[in-house]
Formats: structure tokens, C-alpha cells, sequence
């Protein structure tokens, strides 16, 4: 309770209201052992902050307002006061610091900044990811599709099926079979309504990057709209393809990746041929 703004005291007085009520400050006191002067300073404190409400008189005896009632009053207010504050803070911004690139680091703060860029979208969500890592995000995803937001997905995965959650949703697998054969597998790359960008790595030290470059993010557009084309390509013309590149465009690959890439994408042809 001290982490939204209460003092020790009147969190031990509220928290000793819940186990027993009515009771008057003097009988707070002596259960609780804060002084008594504090406890009464504290229940005025409390009275003020619509967490305890007195209910009789000569005596005076308190009852706490139920946990829930409590912390969804604290919490429509705090969101209010974040929302005046957000706009009298924007109002003093000359410009939009698009240029930037935001790190993002820790597990729980990429998950909480993806779920916040999907919830703000307007018109459109392009994905890149592998599909252990759109399963963490379903219910926002879900919730946007049936909001009617164009969704479009370029999948490592096997089971398209599982993330059409609307006819809104488009989704393609990664050269036509969802293999992850490369190095940007382990990344998830999103792009909202063509005006936000956030690229994480999912896997090990999990870490994100999010931007409104505009440059940065029509290349990203860019290589998810490329991927699209791929698997089209990849679906009608595969024989002729691997004929002529190899398993998953061997040779082209190749010719193109550094050693440390080489070396897991032989790792990855290995394994593939052996499943």
C-alpha cells in the first residue's frame, strides 16, 4: 500500500479495519501499536483519501471501504491526473522527437510496450514472428482483429489456422513452409498503421527497439511486404525454385551470410533434413 501513497501507519490501521470493524481510534491504537495521536492523524488521512469512512458518532468508529471499491477508485484517478499530465506535458513539446531509436529491456517492459503499440492501433498491424511468440500476445491481437483492425502476419510456424482470428486477418508463412532457417528468426518485427516500429529479440537476453522514424520504418514495411511476396512465390514455384537454389535457398544464402550465420543455417538445414 505504501507504493500508492499511503504511510505505514495508515496501511496497518486500514489492513487492521479489514480483520474488524466498527472500531474507534483509541481501539486502532491498541491493536495496531501506532501511537495514538497518529492513529487518529492517520484516519483523517484515511477519511480524506475515501479509504475508511466513519460510521457512528460519540464515539466516533470507522469501517474501511472495501479493497475493491478502493483500488479502482485509486486507479481511475491515477489514470486521469496520467492523462492531464500527458497532455499539458505534449503541449510543451515544440516537435515529435521522431528521429529517435527507444531501447527497451527486460522481458516484461518489451511484452508491456508490444501490448500498448497493438492496443493504439488505428488501421493496421504487419507481424514477423515466430508463433510462440504471437501466442503471448492472442488476447490484444484477438481483441484488435474482432475490432475490425486489419491484421497481416508473416509466420514461423506450422498452423496459420491458429492466429486467423478475423476475416481482418492475413497471414502468410515464412517462404511458404514457416521454417526458421536464418538469423532474424528468434526476432518479432511489428509495425502499427505504418507510424510505429518495434523490432525485440525473444530469445535469451530479450530486448526490443521502437521508433517513429519514418525512414526506419517503411524499411521495415518494406522487408515484411517482401516476405509476403516470397511466400506467394515460394508456394507457386517451389520445385523449380529448390532446383535451382537448393533446400530454402541454399545457395543464395550462402553467398550472402557471414561465417557465424553459415554456421547456424547448416545447423538448421541439419536438423531440418533430419526431422
Amino acid at each position: 500500500m505504501q507504493k500508492l501513497g499511503f504511510t505505514d501507519y495508515e496501511a496497518k490501521i486500514y489492513i487492521q479495519l479489514l480483520r474488524i470493524h466498527p472500531v474507534t481510534a483509541y481501539e486502532l491504537s491498541k491493536v495496531t501499536g501506532v501511537p495514538r495521536a497518529n492513529a487518529y492523524h492517520s484516519l483523517e488521512s484515511l477519511t480524506r483519501k475515501e479509504a475508511v469512512q466513519p460510521v457512528s458518532e460519540d464515539p466516533v468508529r470507522f469501517v474501511p471501504v472495501p479493497p475493491q471499491v478502493l483500488l479502482e477508485g485509486i486507479a481511475s484517478s491515477t489514470q486521469r491526473r496520467c492523462d492531464q499530465l500527458t497532455s499539458q506535458l505534449n503541449s510543451l513539446s515544440k516537435t515529435e522527437d521522431s528521429q529517435y531509436v527507444w531501447t527497451i529491456s527486460g522481458e516484461p517492459a518489451v511484452e508491456e510496450r508490444i501490448k500498448q503499440i497493438v492496443l493504439s492501433a488505428k488501421k493496421c498491424i504487419w507481424i514477423k514472428a515466430q508463433d510462440q511468440v504471437l501466442r503471448r500476445h492472442e488476447d490484444v491481437l484477438r481483441r484488435m482483429a474482432n475490432s475490425g483492425i486489419e491484421i497481416f502476419i508473416i509466420l514461423f510456424g506450422e498452423d496459420p489456422e491458429e492466429f486467423r482470428y478475423s476475416d481482418n486477418v492475413k497471414i502468410y508463412l515464412h517462404e511458404g513452409n514457416g521454417k526458421s532457417i536464418g538469423t532474424a528468426d528468434n526476432l518479432l518485427t511489428i509495425t502499427v498503421d505504418h507510424e510505429q516500429l518495434l523490432t525485440a529479440n525473444v530469445q535469451g537476453k530479450v530486448f526490443a527497439s521502437y521508433t517513429r522514424n519514418q525512414p526506419i520504418i517503411t524499411t521495415a514495411d518494406s522487408l515484411i511486404r517482401h516476405d509476403y511476396y516470397m511466400a506467394e512465390i515460394m508456394i507457386r514455384f517451389s520445385d523449380e525454385i529448390q532446383e535451382s537454389f537448393g533446400p530454402h535457398l541454399k545457395s543464395l544464402r550462402e553467398s550472402r551470410f557471414t561465417p557465424e550465420q553459415l554456421e547456424r543455417f547448416h545447423q538448421q538445414l541439419d536438423s531440418s533434413s533430419s526431422a
